[in-house]
């Protein structure tokens, strides 16, 4: 499913009159959570997930086409955890 496919069918479910409305939502929440992170702060739906930023450490990788050892720098990735409720729907 994409962005726009959920859009519609978030529109349908909760009967909002348009799906201008509900993007505007979706956009809203995924800037929240983005902003919430850079501020390394966590984002918990209880039942949902929980979404974090994790700092990965410098490493050392290798380039699969020449074989050259090369550096991954530092940096900060998103995480989700899967909450208890999504875990137990899913089974």
């Amino acid at each position: 499913m994409n962005k726009q496919e959920l859009i519609e069918k978030i529109t349908k479910l909760s009967k909002v009159s348009s799906k201008t409305i509900t993007s505007r939502v979706l956009n809203s929440f995924i800037d929240t959570v983005v902003s919430t992170l850079k501020k390394g702060e966590e984002v918990v739906i209880t039942g949902f997930g929980t979404f974090k930023a994790k700092k990965r450490a410098r490493r050392t990788g290798v380039n699969p086409k020449t074989g050259e050892k090369i550096t991954i720098p530092a940096m900060t990735v998103p995480r989700f955890k899967a909450g208890k409720k999504l875990k137990d729907a899913l089974k």
